[in-house]
């Protein structure tokens, strides 16, 4: 069980010089708080930052945030405010609880919402990396307790997890929180795989094992001869790493030679080179299996050396190499970095490990569309990287199916602009050829090339996507600044003084103000429908007055020239019907008919179906998209109500158009 005690014990056992009287003052405070509030397990609520904190003092974190974990549900589900904090504890604590509420949940919202809440996420682990520490180590409580939640609860939460954090605690190398993250949300998405694997292992282990033992025995005899101090086991694989590896090679478990892995730690780098010599000389290496991320380190610090070897009885063994720091920060990644003594500080030289998230960031002010901005989250922060050489021998760490057009943009924006060609390991390749580790690329440029609308169909970093776009967008306003003036001759900067008469256009049932001889169409980016608050843009050169919802993700571009911003409202007037184009995305659960009973709720409210999509996605799911012709807004959520109820949906939104 849980307690204050064991939790003081845990964060003395690597910090005796902890403040531990501020630490008992904030779990006093925070049980003061959640006094009477119960968890769906029927335990008080103070159980669950109890254990919050006690998952960040594994991670042997600081004082400060130890005690913002103890108190990180104290804003926002209490009557609490961050000033009450700020008078009980010091700024850097109320610091961090306030970037923890910010962040909202991801989960139950629109995808705009989720988005803006990655978004809000990312921000906060940019300025101080405890925030998401202690996102993590929520989410991992909430993931051990989710049984207590309904299905549809378990599974969108579930499916989050294996989206958003596990791959976050993986960028962060906190191996130990991604590893039980994976296989919780797996055991709810998949629990029949998950169950079928675990008493598969449960069956072979006890041979594995048995092996296993036999080649540590070999190893520590022959590395006793040469004196290298060595912690040798063996590591049992994760099952969600197992069930991915058996889907990716479509292989049954019996054929997964790797179920056990040797890990071997020592004292320095060079005896694990000794370690790997050994190895190679007891056992025959298997060619192509050896990697070297000493030499080569993963973006997310990792640091062994890998191999498999044909072991006695000409079975594959695996065997990793690290020394002990290198093991503890393959648990605790980028946390075993952040000093616990009081006082203490962000070790400077590993702050520059988080220049991938600012660059991100940097990247997506040039993108504004949701569904762009998650996929491109996966590549440049979440996905398996490649490391490719300079000419000059420097590395450059992109992500996995980059191009040289993505390199040429990581070296310099100049250099992708004019890249005319490229060579990789002395060769000329086309320029969507995708980069594999150990890659020597040379860009070739030419003050006469420029970006090709091409590049954007098989480029992969947002850097690369947001400069393309950006020169092509430079370019049209240079090209439409020659006949702004006639064209657009500031229209409705005279509205206050001198308003012109209302014009109805009938097309689309809109009304402009202040404006005459603009046509008018609906942004396909947000398709607002009537009684949804609108916006007009004058759009430049082509006189045209685009109606865009308030809320649209492209808005905030849009304000960069409030000269072209109009005033627009919805025609009410009696007349023939008209109706709008709008677009939907939904999750849910794959199952036998499901698009079907889908588009036999539609059809039930005489709506009709321009379009309809579906395609399963990771985890037992699918994402179904649809186009539908609506009169207004009331008609829309009658038609998100009927899907609704159809069993299996999970979430349901209004979407972009792409």
């Amino acid at each position: 069980m849980m307690n204050i005690n064991r939790l003081i014990r845990q964060v003395k056992s690597y910090n005796p010089s902890a403040d531990i009287e501020a630490i008992k003052k904030a779990y006093q405070f925070a049980y003061e708080a959640h006094k009477g509030q119960m968890r769906l397990s029927n335990e008080p609520y103070i159980t669950h930052p109890l254990w919050v904190a006690y998952i960040l003092a594994e991670l042997r974190l600081d004082t400060p945030t130890i005690i913002a974990g103890l108190l990180h549900d104290s804003v926002e589900d209490t009557s609490l405010t961050p000033q009450d904090l700020r008078e009980k504890f010091k700024d850097e604590v109320a610091q961090l609880v306030e970037g923890v509420s910010r962040m909202g949940e991801v989960a139950r919202t629109s995808e705009e919402e989720k988005t803006e809440n990655i978004r809000k996420m990312l921000i906060a682990m940019a300025r101080d990396i405890r925030v998401v520490f202690i996102k993590l180590a929520d989410r991992l409580h909430n993931m051990r307790t989710l049984e207590f939640l309904d299905h549809t609860s378990q599974l969108v939460i579930a499916h989050e997890t294996l989206e958003i954090y596990a791959p976050l605690a993986h960028r962060l190398g906190i191996g130990r929180i991604k590893w039980e993250l994976e296989d919780l949300a797996f055991m709810y998405l998949e629990p029949e795989a998950h169950r079928e694997l675990e008493r598969g292992v449960a069956k072979a282990r006890p041979e594995l094992e048995a092996y296993i033992e036999k080649v540590i025995s070999l190893l520590k005899e022959e590395l006793k001869k040469i004196k290298i101090e060595t912690d040798i086991s063996g590591r049992p694989k994760h099952f969600y790493s197992i069930h991915k590896k058996m889907v990716e090679h479509q292989k049954s478990l019996k054929d997964i030679y790797d179920l056990l892995a040797i890990r071997v730690n020592v004292d320095d780098i060079k005896d694990c080179y000794g370690v790997l010599g050994v190895a190679h000389a007891l056992f025959k290496p298997i060619p192509g299996r050896f990697k070297d991320y000493i030499g080569m380190p993963k973006s997310n610090m990792y640091q062994a050396l890998h191999t498999t070897v044909i072991g006695p009885e000409g079975r594959p063994v695996e065997i990793q190499i690290k020394t002990h720091k290198m093991h503890q920060t393959a648990e605790e990644g980028v946390a075993a970095h952040w000093h616990y003594k009081e006082g203490g500080a962000w070790d400077e030289r590993f702050a520059e490990k988080l220049g991938f998230l600012r660059r991100f960031l940097e990247w997506q002010k040039e993108s504004i569309d949701t569904q762009e901005f998650m996929e491109e989250l996966k590549i440049d922060v979440f996905a398996d990287e490649v490391f490719v050489f300079t000419p000059k021998g420097e590395i450059k760490e992109l992500p996995k199916g980059s191009t040289p057009i993505d390199f040429a943009y990581a070296i310099h924006t100049d250099i992708g602009f004019h890249t005319a060609a490229a060579k990789v390991n002395g060769k000329i390749v086309p320029l969507r050829y995708q980069l594999n580790s150990g890659d020597r690329v040379e860009i070739i440029t030419s003050p006469r090339t420029t970006p090709s609308r091409d590049w954007l169909k098989f480029v992969k970093t947002s850097k690369a996507k947001g400069r393309i776009r950006r020169w092509f967008y430079d370019q049209i306003k240079k090209e439409g600044s020659s006949f702004k003036e006639t064209t657009l001759p500031e229209p409705h900067r005279e509205k206050k003084e001198h308003p012109s008469p209302k014009v109805s256009y009938r097309s689309i049932g809109v009304v402009i103000t202040g404006v005459d001889g603009l046509s008018v169409h609906l942004a396909k980016c947000c398709s607002p429908v009537p009684n949804d608050k609108i916006i007009g843009y004058i759009t430049q050169g082509r006189g045209v007055v685009s109606i865009h919802h308030q809320k649209c993700p492209n808005l905030f571009k849009l304000l960069d020239d409030p000269d072209r911003i109009t005033e627009v409202s919805w025609d009410n007037r009696e007349g023939k019907p008209i109706y709008y184009k709008v677009s939907l995305t939904l999750l849910a659960r794959d199952r036998p008919n499901l698009l079907a009973d889908i588009l036999l709720a539609i059809s039930s409210t005489s709506t009709v179906i321009n379009a309809a999509e579906a395609r399963a996605i990771e985890g037992g799911f699918t994402r179904c998209g649809f186009e539908v012709a609506i009169q207004d807004k009331d008609a829309l959520g009658k038609v998100i109500d009927k899907i609704e109820k159809v069993d299996g949906v999970i979430e349901i939104h209004r979407s972009q158009s792409r």
